[in-house]
């Protein structure tokens, strides 16, 4: 149920933004992608561990500066990234322990995380051709 519900927030959120109109700005997915690399450093406060919060930060690192890099350089740099983020969510249990991490999360977040990376990519592919 997580990773259904994961897929669908995706596609509402991508859909929301179409509409709005905030797609239209090429900050709306790397924002995305920082937001949901974020998460981690909530759940590190939420269970009380600065270990696990420095580790999760370490890692949000890694993807604000590929948020950055997709927003200066390639939109294809923001799909990567948002891919890697759920593959790091399949791995994320084996790395890190995060006491506050909610067990639902990692695979609601690989949901997520991997249908906005297709999503982002169907339309960095989609604008090309129409181009």
């Amino acid at each position: 149920m997580p990773a259904l519900i994961g897929i669908l927030l995706a596609l509402a959120v991508a859909a929301f933004g179409r509409l709005a109109g905030f797609d239209r700005d090429r900050a709306f997915y790397p924002t995305v992608l920082i937001v949901v690399a974020s998460y981690y450093d909530l759940f590190g406060v939420i269970g009380g561990s600065t270990h696990a919060l420095l580790l999760e930060s370490g890692v949000a690192a890694v993807f604000l500066v590929l948020a950055w890099l997709g927003h200066r350089h390639s939109t294809w740099i923001v799909v990567a990234g948002l891919f890697a983020h759920g593959v790091f969510d399949f791995f994320h249990g084996h790395v890190i322990a995060n006491p506050g991490l909610p067990v639902w999360w990692p695979p609601f977040c690989l949901a997520y995380d991997v249908t906005a990376a297709g999503l982002l990519a169907w339309l960095t592919l989609r604008q090309r051709r129409t181009a």
